[in-house]
């Protein structure tokens, strides 16, 4: 998957830098560099812009400013020098906020972010309508439904897959990045190398160990960032 970008900072040293970071990363597609962000909204209209890298002190238009006329499919990675506009920043749902001067390290993970965004969106979209997986468990094809399932163990080269109402686990032959991407994000979470939850399924957190049921899952240093991520949107 390409994102498309355009960059908008009216710093041409700045926009420079971010460009040449850009078109050295093979998951962008640079369409254009702008140093005011009116100069941004033409170029949104005459293409599909799915990423902005976009500076939020400017003259006539600010990059906070701009962000609240863009259509919601076009996401943004604010770039700025002042640290102050980070709360606002994630206000506009921003995907990064990234402080310069901008290393390519810093530059590419915004723009990973960016495109597990897009992919996690993608693939709810196309599983929104079936709502189900098929696996292969004792040499039959069982249909599973996403709504009946508690979580995923990974098992060296199986995985087995607790479901509700106290059903026997699913036991395949399957490694879990396969079962993972064949899965709707956010609703299922990889929170260890060998658990997959399903979150609507959880009844608590317990000392960071996620509770379903009479499980307690361990969560690992890896995934503990996006797994608050997440909690932190579900949370009053």
């Amino acid at each position: 998957m390409t994102l498309n970008c355009i960059i908008i900072d009216d710093e041409p040293l700045a926009a420079d830098l971010l460009a040449s970071y850009a078109k050295k990363t093979l998951l962008l597609n640079l369409i254009g560099v702008f140093n005011n962000a009116v100069e941004g909204v033409r170029a949104i209209r005459e293409n599909r812009v799915d990423l902005i890298f976009l500076d939020i002190q400017m003259p006539e238009l600010s990059g906070l400013e701009f962000a609240k006329i863009l259509p919601k499919e076009t996401k943004i990675i604010f770039t700025t020098a002042f640290s102050q506009y980070a709360v606002d920043g994630y206000k506009a749902n921003a995907i990064d906020y990234l402080m310069k001067p901008i290393s390519y390290d810093d530059f590419l993970a915004g723009a990973n972010r960016a495109l597990e965004w897009f992919q996690s969106v993608r693939q709810t979209e196309n599983t929104s309508a079936d709502r189900f997986i098929f696996v292969k468990s004792e040499y039959k094809l069982v249909k599973i439904m996403f709504d009946d399932i508690l979580y995923i163990e990974g098992l060296k080269d199986y995985v087995k897959i607790y479901l509700t109402d106290d059903r026997k686990p699913v036991m395949s032959l399957m490694n879990m990045k396969k079962i993972e991407e064949s899965l709707p994000k956010p609703e299922f979470m990889r929170i260890h190398r060998s658990y997959i939850v399903h979150m609507k399924k959880i009844d608590g957190i317990d000392r960071f160990r996620i509770v379903i049921g009479d499980a307690f899952l361990p969560i690992s240093d890896s995934y503990k960032t996006s797994l608050q991520n997440y909690l932190d949107g579900h949370t009053l």
